[in-house]
């Protein structure tokens, strides 16, 4: 395991109060030194929704990509499977998998059923996880189309669940389908569970998620991987500005990050708070001390970097210079926290405040553009857009669409931050999630970012001066050869080139390019 640190400035100005904000490149090593060959059994444990609501295609998706996920485990994997409505069913009980065809057959033989009490499947689950796992601990992962209504109901209340399995070695993620999920509660489960967060409005989305959850488990490099942070009296207090566990100890600040995959980066943004006061000089702002657990041995280790800086005079400091990436970390973080909180007041019916959240978030994200590091534009082009798309979609009146839309990106962008895999770990082509900077192509080999150029696509087909019928093998051929690119929508590019007011030759409708994808 690796880190890297960089601070926002190399200097800080004597006598004044400073906010410094700081870096934190978190890399686990690449499966063969970690010892894939020689992997610890893995214990997954699945919560399905088998509710009404999923009758109507999303029980058929998620029922084979399980087969699949269960041809893909080894026999001395541990599976099972919970099923719920109403009722709680232990469809597969956790155990190794010696006899696949009859777990399958399990799998096969589930049928929609009634209302939806996810906290009883949860659970149940829960417990099933724990009765079989092992040092290796587990990963619980729940997948629901709809709201609960039946049970707890309460997401801090499964938040804080998810968070005491965790700290029992057990992982919980969790997928939602379609737009009719409860988007707080499914992002409660895998944020104190530390797992996957993923909303999925079409099917083939949801497949994939499935899928990579054992993408994740089969290429694990480390495991209960923290970060402590021990401060200096010259520093008042600090900020972890991503989505993370936070728990303060005798000893420091602990950040919680679960597990590392082979070869991926996570990136860590705090600020920290310096009142005026060091002297002139070279001052240590605080210590971090990473600690995890290696696989597949289980082995203990900790690293330990310095956080350091120089006190300069006023009349210096005003000379320095930001460092453009973490000047833009920043920012971007900031505007994840701006969507969970618009997301909230949609919720809680304020779309006024939500509003203003947003347009907060896309001015500054405007403003941070011109001077973001090449490597950084594509995020911060896809933000502005999701943003400007939030704010219409605010403004028409969909807030329930809205929040979803609103925290589909956070939970990766804020825990996952920076999650970038090695090529060959059969994670670094999947686009289950909308995790930014991973798997996708860059300014560098583009001159447009992947969605301005497939927005401009949409536009330039449903404006030729043809009738829809004829324009609609265009648009399938080009959404046929995109289909496989990261973040393309098929099916929306379809219906915007094919979208008119009316049967006339290239009429245009209102629905502006930027609510897209």
């Amino acid at each position: 395991m690796r880190i890297d640190v960089s601070s926002q400035f190399d200097l800080i100005a004597q006598g004044m109060d400073e906010l410094v904000p700081v870096l934190v490149d978190i890399t686990a090593p690449h499966l063969d030194e970690a010892g894939a060959d020689t992997r610890p059994p893995h214990t997954l444990q699945v919560v399905l929704d088998r509710s009404g609501s999923m009758g109507r295609g999303p029980l058929d998706v998620a029922k084979t990509a399980l087969k699949d996920l269960v041809d893909r485990l080894r026999p001395d994997d541990n599976f099972g499977l919970v099923a719920f409505d109403d009722q709680v069913q232990v469809v597969v009980p956790a155990g190794p998998l010696t006899d696949k065809d009859t777990v399958k057959a399990a799998i096969a033989s589930l049928d929609p059923g009634g209302t939806t009490n996810l906290s009883a499947g949860y659970l149940r689950g829960l417990q099933e996880a724990e009765r079989v796992a092992k040092e290796a601990g587990a990963t619980v992962l729940v997948v629901s189309d709809g709201h609960a209504n039946r049970g707890v109901t309460d997401p801090e209340i499964l938040g804080e669940k998810a968070d005491q399995a965790f700290h029992r070695g057990i992982t919980t993620s969790a997928l939602g389908i379609g737009e009719g999920y409860d988007e707080h509660l499914l992002a409660a489960l895998a944020r104190g569970g530390r797992g996957n967060d993923g909303m999925a409005e079409h099917t083939d989305a949801a497949a994939q998620f499935i899928a990579a959850q054992v993408d994740g488990l089969l290429s694990q490099a480390a495991q209960a991987v923290s970060l402590l942070l021990r401060m200096e009296s010259v520093v008042r207090g600090v900020e972890l500005v991503n989505e993370l566990p936070v728990t303060v100890t005798p000893d420091g600040v602990l950040i919680e990050l679960g597990s590392l995959y082979s070869g991926e980066t996570r990136t860590l943004t705090l600020v920290l708070d310096v009142p005026a006061g060091p002297l002139s000089g070279p001052v240590r702002l605080g210590e971090l001390e990473l600690s995890w657990a290696e696989l597949p041995t289980l082995k203990q280790h900790t690293a330990t970097v310095s956080l350091d800086t120089e006190v300069a005079p006023p009349s210096v400091a005003a000379t320095r210079t930001a460092d453009p990436r973490v000047a833009t970390e920043l920012v971007f973080q900031r505007a994840q926290q701006a969507k969970r909180r618009a997301a909230v007041a949609l919720r809680n019916r304020n779309p006024q405040e939500a509003l203003e959240e947003l347009r907060r978030a896309r001015d500054a994200v405007q403003a941070a553009a011109a001077s973001a590091p090449t490597e950084m534009a594509t995020d911060l082009d896809e933000e502005l857009a999701i943003l400007v798309a939030l704010i219409r979609q605010t403004k028409s009146g969909n807030y329930s669409r809205s929040a979803k839309a609103a925290l589909k990106r956070v939970g990766d962008a804020s825990r996952s931050r920076g999650r970038q895999f090695a090529a060959g770990t059969g994670l670094d082509h999947h686009n289950w999630t909308s995790q930014p900077g991973a798997s996708r192509p860059t300014p560098a080999r583009h001159s447009k970012t992947p969605r301005r150029a497939w927005i401009d696509l949409a536009e330039a087909v449903r404006t030729l001066p043809l009738t829809p019928q004829d324009r609609e093998p265009i648009a399938e051929a080009i959404a046929a050869l995109l289909d496989g690119r990261p973040d393309f929508n098929a099916s929306r590019f379809r219906r915007h080139a094919l979208s008119t007011e009316s049967r006339g030759r290239g009429t245009r409708t209102d629905h502006t390019p930027d609510s897209l994808f």
